[in-house]
Protein backbone atom coordinates (compact mmCIF):
# COMPACT_ATOMS: atom_id res chain seq x y z
CA UNK A 1 0.00 0.00 0.00
CA UNK A 2 1.01 3.47 -0.98
CA UNK A 3 0.91 6.31 1.25
CA UNK A 4 1.87 9.86 1.37
CA UNK A 5 2.68 11.73 4.37
CA UNK A 6 1.76 15.42 3.13
CA UNK A 7 2.40 18.92 4.90
CA UNK A 8 1.81 22.74 3.78
CA UNK A 9 3.10 25.82 5.10
CA UNK A 10 0.72 29.05 4.03
CA UNK A 11 0.52 32.93 4.40
CA UNK A 12 -2.22 32.21 6.50
CA UNK A 13 -5.08 30.56 7.63
CA UNK A 14 -7.73 30.81 4.96
CA UNK A 15 -7.44 31.07 1.23
CA UNK A 16 -11.17 32.21 0.89
CA UNK A 17 -9.66 35.33 1.45
CA UNK A 18 -6.33 35.62 -0.80
CA UNK A 19 -4.03 33.58 1.60
CA UNK A 20 -1.41 31.46 -0.77
CA UNK A 21 0.34 28.20 -0.24
CA UNK A 22 4.13 29.03 0.30
CA UNK A 23 6.04 25.64 0.80
CA UNK A 24 4.60 21.38 0.56
CA UNK A 25 6.76 18.97 1.65
CA UNK A 26 6.02 14.90 1.05
CA UNK A 27 7.10 11.57 2.22
CA UNK A 28 6.40 8.53 0.79
CA UNK A 29 5.23 5.24 2.67
CA UNK A 30 5.30 1.72 1.13
CA UNK A 31 3.12 -0.79 3.46
CA UNK A 32 3.94 1.50 6.37
CA UNK A 33 7.69 1.97 5.81
CA UNK A 34 9.74 4.87 4.12
CA UNK A 35 10.98 4.39 1.19
CA UNK A 36 13.53 7.79 1.25
CA UNK A 37 11.52 9.16 -1.43
CA UNK A 38 10.40 13.01 -0.78
CA UNK A 39 8.79 15.61 -2.69
CA UNK A 40 9.67 19.45 -1.42
CA UNK A 41 8.98 22.94 -2.99
CA UNK A 42 8.61 26.51 -1.60
CA UNK A 43 6.38 28.37 -3.96
CA UNK A 44 6.17 32.28 -4.63
CA UNK A 45 2.81 32.96 -3.16
CA UNK A 46 2.60 36.35 -5.61
CA UNK A 47 1.97 38.76 -2.13
CA UNK A 48 3.22 39.97 1.14
CA UNK A 49 3.83 37.52 3.95
CA UNK A 50 1.99 38.91 7.17
CA UNK A 51 4.09 38.63 10.30
CA UNK A 52 2.06 36.11 12.44
CA UNK A 53 2.74 33.63 9.40
CA UNK A 54 6.43 34.40 9.41
CA UNK A 55 6.49 33.68 12.74
CA UNK A 56 5.64 30.32 12.37
CA UNK A 57 7.51 29.03 9.55
CA UNK A 58 10.55 31.71 9.07
CA UNK A 59 9.68 32.08 5.56
CA UNK A 60 10.40 35.94 4.35
CA UNK A 61 9.13 37.67 0.99
CA UNK A 62 12.56 37.85 0.10
CA UNK A 63 13.45 34.15 0.38
CA UNK A 64 10.45 33.33 -1.50
CA UNK A 65 10.62 36.11 -4.30
CA UNK A 66 12.67 34.26 -6.43
CA UNK A 67 10.92 31.01 -5.99
CA UNK A 68 8.58 29.02 -8.57
CA UNK A 69 5.23 29.48 -8.79
CA UNK A 70 2.74 27.00 -7.98
CA UNK A 71 1.67 26.16 -11.19
CA UNK A 72 5.22 26.24 -12.39
CA UNK A 73 5.28 22.55 -9.97
CA UNK A 74 1.73 21.91 -9.77
CA UNK A 75 2.58 18.47 -12.38
CA UNK A 76 5.74 17.61 -10.54
CA UNK A 77 3.60 17.46 -7.30
CA UNK A 78 0.26 15.92 -8.78
CA UNK A 79 2.96 13.30 -10.19
CA UNK A 80 4.32 12.53 -6.87
CA UNK A 81 1.08 12.12 -4.95
CA UNK A 82 -0.24 9.76 -7.93
CA UNK A 83 -3.67 7.72 -6.49
CA UNK A 84 -1.67 7.10 -2.88
CA UNK A 85 -3.67 7.53 0.41
CA UNK A 86 -2.79 10.84 2.24
CA UNK A 87 -1.60 11.29 5.25
CA UNK A 88 -1.92 14.89 6.81
CA UNK A 89 -1.88 16.63 10.50
CA UNK A 90 -5.48 18.68 10.13
CA UNK A 91 -6.33 17.77 6.94
CA UNK A 92 -9.05 20.10 5.82
CA UNK A 93 -6.59 23.05 6.39
CA UNK A 94 -4.12 21.67 4.32
CA UNK A 95 -6.78 20.29 1.50
CA UNK A 96 -8.32 23.78 1.33
CA UNK A 97 -4.81 25.34 0.16
CA UNK A 98 -3.73 22.89 -2.36
CA UNK A 99 -7.15 23.02 -3.79
CA UNK A 100 -7.38 26.11 -3.77
CA UNK A 101 -3.70 26.47 -5.63
CA UNK A 102 -5.35 23.61 -7.94
CA UNK A 103 -8.39 25.59 -9.05
CA UNK A 104 -6.30 28.74 -9.57
CA UNK A 105 -3.90 26.67 -12.13
CA UNK A 106 -6.66 24.57 -14.01
CA UNK A 107 -6.20 21.45 -12.48
CA UNK A 108 -8.69 19.57 -10.80
CA UNK A 109 -9.34 18.95 -7.37
CA UNK A 110 -7.68 16.76 -5.11
CA UNK A 111 -9.79 13.06 -4.99
CA UNK A 112 -7.04 11.34 -3.21
CA UNK A 113 -8.56 9.04 -0.04
CA UNK A 114 -6.70 10.38 3.31
CA UNK A 115 -6.32 10.33 6.57
CA UNK A 116 -6.35 12.55 9.32
CA UNK A 117 -4.10 12.15 11.95
CA UNK A 118 -5.69 15.00 14.34
CA UNK A 119 -8.77 12.87 13.54
CA UNK A 120 -7.10 9.50 14.74
CA UNK A 121 -4.81 10.85 17.66
CA UNK A 122 -8.45 12.41 19.31
CA UNK A 123 -9.92 8.94 18.59
CA UNK A 124 -7.20 7.28 20.57
CA UNK A 125 -6.27 9.88 23.41
CA UNK A 126 -10.28 11.49 23.50
CA UNK A 127 -9.68 14.79 25.39
CA UNK A 128 -5.86 14.96 25.03
CA UNK A 129 -3.84 17.43 23.29
CA UNK A 130 -3.32 16.47 19.11
CA UNK A 131 -0.79 18.89 18.50
CA UNK A 132 2.11 17.54 16.49
CA UNK A 133 4.59 18.71 19.44
CA UNK A 134 2.20 17.13 22.24
CA UNK A 135 2.45 13.86 20.06
CA UNK A 136 5.60 13.63 19.35
CA UNK A 137 6.40 14.46 22.68
CA UNK A 138 3.46 11.71 23.83
CA UNK A 139 5.53 9.01 21.46
CA UNK A 140 8.99 10.35 22.41
CA UNK A 141 10.02 11.05 18.81
CA UNK A 142 12.84 13.27 18.73
CA UNK A 143 11.46 16.92 17.54
CA UNK A 144 14.00 19.28 19.35
CA UNK A 145 15.28 20.66 16.16
CA UNK A 146 11.85 21.71 14.93
CA UNK A 147 12.34 25.19 16.32
CA UNK A 148 9.64 26.91 13.30
CA UNK A 149 7.69 24.96 11.07
CA UNK A 150 8.52 23.14 7.89
CA UNK A 151 6.24 21.06 5.43
CA UNK A 152 9.30 18.69 4.72
CA UNK A 153 10.52 18.01 8.56
CA UNK A 154 6.73 18.23 9.90
CA UNK A 155 6.21 15.59 7.46
CA UNK A 156 8.45 13.50 8.69
CA UNK A 157 7.98 13.61 11.59
CA UNK A 158 4.60 13.13 11.28
CA UNK A 159 5.12 9.67 9.03
CA UNK A 160 6.40 8.56 12.56
CA UNK A 161 3.50 10.00 14.49
CA UNK A 162 1.31 8.12 12.03
CA UNK A 163 2.96 4.82 12.53
CA UNK A 164 2.86 5.34 16.47
CA UNK A 165 -0.93 5.71 16.18
CA UNK A 166 -1.06 2.60 13.75
CA UNK A 167 0.35 0.50 16.19
CA UNK A 168 4.18 1.23 16.18
CA UNK A 169 5.24 -1.19 13.24
CA UNK A 170 8.30 0.08 12.81
CA UNK A 171 9.92 2.78 15.02
CA UNK A 172 13.00 3.46 12.52
CA UNK A 173 10.90 3.84 9.31
CA UNK A 174 12.54 1.64 7.83
CA UNK A 175 15.19 4.49 6.32
CA UNK A 176 17.71 1.84 5.51
CA UNK A 177 17.53 -2.15 5.22
CA UNK A 178 20.61 -2.30 7.47
CA UNK A 179 19.10 -0.16 10.56
CA UNK A 180 16.61 -2.91 10.78
CA UNK A 181 19.76 -5.63 10.64
CA UNK A 182 17.77 -6.83 7.63
CA UNK A 183 18.89 -6.86 4.16
CA UNK A 184 16.95 -5.81 0.87
CA UNK A 185 16.46 -9.73 0.36
CA UNK A 186 14.63 -9.89 3.64
CA UNK A 187 17.98 -11.96 4.83
CA UNK A 188 19.92 -11.00 7.90
CA UNK A 189 22.02 -8.13 7.61
CA UNK A 190 25.36 -7.40 9.91
CA UNK A 191 24.78 -4.77 12.01
CA UNK A 192 28.00 -4.31 13.77
CA UNK A 193 26.87 -5.63 17.19
CA UNK A 194 28.58 -8.60 18.10
CA UNK A 195 26.60 -11.81 18.30
CA UNK A 196 25.55 -13.57 21.39
CA UNK A 197 25.83 -17.51 21.30
CA UNK A 198 22.57 -19.17 22.34
CA UNK A 199 22.59 -20.59 25.97
CA UNK A 200 22.12 -23.97 25.91
CA UNK A 201 19.42 -25.70 28.31
CA UNK A 202 20.31 -29.16 28.87
CA UNK A 203 17.16 -31.02 30.56
CA UNK A 204 18.18 -32.63 33.81
CA UNK A 205 18.16 -36.01 34.98
CA UNK A 206 15.80 -35.03 37.81
CA UNK A 207 13.64 -33.36 35.59
CA UNK A 208 12.81 -36.77 33.09
CA UNK A 209 12.47 -38.37 36.19
CA UNK A 210 9.82 -35.73 37.66
CA UNK A 211 8.33 -35.90 34.13
CA UNK A 212 8.28 -39.56 33.74
CA UNK A 213 6.13 -39.84 36.97
CA UNK A 214 3.70 -36.86 35.96
CA UNK A 215 3.00 -39.23 32.85
CA UNK A 216 2.08 -42.26 34.72
CA UNK A 217 -0.49 -40.33 36.43
CA UNK A 218 -2.39 -39.20 33.31
CA UNK A 219 -4.97 -42.15 32.41
CA UNK A 220 -5.82 -42.34 28.77
CA UNK A 221 -3.75 -39.83 27.29
CA UNK A 222 -4.34 -38.11 24.22
CA UNK A 223 -1.12 -38.58 22.49
CA UNK A 224 -1.19 -42.85 23.03
CA UNK A 225 -4.75 -43.23 20.91
CA UNK A 226 -4.47 -44.17 17.40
Amino acid sequence: MREVVLDTETTGLDPLVGHRLVEVGCVELVNMVATGLTFQCYFNPERDMPTGAQDIHGLTEEFLSDKPLFADKVDELLAFLGDAQLVIHNAQFDLGFLNAELERAGKPRIANPYIDTVSMARRKFPGQRASLDALCERFGIDNAHRTKHGALLDSELLAEVYLELSGGRQRDLGLAPEMAGTAADGTSAPNNRPVRPARPHPVSAAELAAHAEFLKKLSDPLWLKA
